[in-house]
């Protein structure tokens, strides 16, 4: 307990860390969309930009935990296409983040996710009428994007999930090829942060330790939830995933 309130945080903080620890658990072997209702969660209580110092450390731990179970299912071609320009993403937004103060930083979060909602619906209208271009552009563009949003509030999951559902990724090549970019992405991040927005403390790092078991049970729950879902109902599980946490953050 001693050890507990050492770290700084208070009652209250610390049982948001237990609920989004388990949430970016399960949205890592599960829900991929959870992740993104966790992030508003995380802004209300700690502030815009702390809040990914907070919660970048467990998307890593829960990346390692997809990694290890989903591995086998990667497709790494799409990996490759899109990486380098996720890297300029991770750039600009580093670039933005220096520039806006908390408030404005929460706003940013906000539009992510909004676009991305919008994004999601779209294309499941569309259904199989939708098809991504292959052309150099769009992984650019979607490579682009996923870095901005992924830097500026860890909300770059529904931009690279319409790309897999679009592509007609199903669920196990989905969560394999979703779980290696983002713990290439996010080990990226780390030293970003860090030594930039300086906003990965010991003492959250202390924390999120403290919370690996909570994240190993929520992407052990995730694995026995996602072999119950069928495809579609796959697919609309992220769009509503999504949908909240558009709503929290307009709220």
């Amino acid at each position: 307990m001693e050890l507990l309130q050492s770290m700084g945080f208070t009652p209250e903080q610390w049982l948001w860390l237990v609920t989004v620890a388990f949430m970016v658990g399960f949205s890592k072997t599960g829900i991929s969309g959870m992740t993104t209702l966790a992030v508003p969660i995380v802004a209300a209580v700690f502030g815009g930009k702390a809040s990914t110092g907070i919660i970048l450390p467990m998307l890593v731990v829960g990346d390692v935990f997809a990694v290890k179970y989903y591995n086998r299912h990667a497709e790494w071609g799409n990996i490759k296409k899109l990486i380098f320009w996720a890297a300029a993403g991770l750039a600009l937004g580093i670039f933005v983040g220096n520039l806006v103060d908390d408030k404005q930083f929460k706003v940013l979060i906000a539009l992510s996710v909004l676009v991305c909602l919008g994004i999601l619906i779209y294309t499941e209208r569309r259904g199989e009428q939708f098809k991504v271009p292959e052309k150099v552009w769009f992984y650019a563009l979607t490579g682009i994007a996923s870095g901005f949003t992924s830097m500026i509030g860890n909300a770059a999951g529904p931009i690279l999930s319409v790309y897999l559902l679009a592509k007609g990724y199903k669920k196990n090549s989905f969560m394999g090829t979703y779980a290696w970019f983002f713990l290439i992405i996010n080990l990226i991040k780390m030293p970003l942060q860090i030594f930039f927005w300086n906003n990965i403390p010991l003492n959250t790092l202390m924390a999120v330790a403290a919370m690996i078991p909570i994240i190993a049970f929520g992407a052990w729950l995730g694995i026995i939830v996602i072999k119950k879902l069928n495809e579609k109902l796959f697919r609309w599980m992220i769009i509503i995933m999504t949908a909240l946490a558009a709503g929290k953050l307009i709220l």
